[in-house]
């Protein structure tokens, strides 16, 4: 595909202005990653989201987007489906399956309309999916709606982690009870693995065992 026609169909409706005044102080320190092996395309995502006050990374490659993410994770992936090296597939796939990074919104950007093709990215883990040509209400809407749902994420984890802080806090009190939350997690942990359950089945496991009682 001429790469001038790619591009002009990401303007098939609405243009971009300036930033509202209503964008939150969040929504304007998200960090998006933008990741399509089209230099056109994917300059002029970043310009797109760079105009609502976002703080974008916009890469040409899985291998770049990998090497970023190490550096600094984003708060949201969006990735092109077909790239030369490692397709968006399998950047998704990785991501989901590690457990640093595995809560970070992913989508999926694509000209494929096939069936099989939308299922093979939920397999993935894909969390949403952008059909081409990209329409920017659309693009805006998506990326504002999985940003909050992160945000809820983030807010989760931190309460959590908290209330596991003062958990063994009241713990290390007494010496009776000292690191008894601890073991019992390491037991739950041990016997989910013997039970072979999955990952995602022993991190619960073990998380409800850390801060209980």
């Amino acid at each position: 595909m001429d790469p001038s026609r790619k591009v002009s169909t990401i303007y098939a409706r609405g243009s971009h202005g300036p930033a509202t005044s209503e964008l939150s102080l969040r929504r304007r320190s998200s960090r998006v990653l933008v990741v399509d092996d089209n230099p056109n395309t994917m300059r002029l995502m970043e310009e797109l989201l760079s105009s609502r006050g976002y703080d974008v990374v916009a890469l040409l490659d899985a291998a770049q987007a990998e090497a970023e993410i190490l550096r600094r994770a984003p708060d949201l992936v969006l990735s092109d489906v077909v790239m030369p090296g490692k397709s968006g597939y399998e950047l998704c796939r990785e991501l989901k399956e590690n457990p640093a990074t595995r809560l970070i919104p992913f989508v999926l950007i694509t000209g494929l309309a096939e069936r099989e093709d939308r299922v093979r990215g939920i397999e993935a883990g894909a969390d949403d999916f952008l059909s081409k040509p990209i329409f920017p209400e659309e693009l805006f809407a998506r990326v504002k709606s999985l940003l909050k749902l992160k945000e809820f994420t983030d807010e989760l984890e931190t309460a959590e982690s908290v209330l596991c802080t003062l958990g063994l806090s009241v713990e290390s009190r007494d010496p009776y009870t000292e690191g008894h939350c601890e073991r019992l997690a390491e037991n739950a942990s041990n016997l989910g693995r013997h039970l072979q359950l999955e990952e995602d089945e022993i991190i619960a496991l073990r998380r409800g065992q850390d801060c209980g009682p």
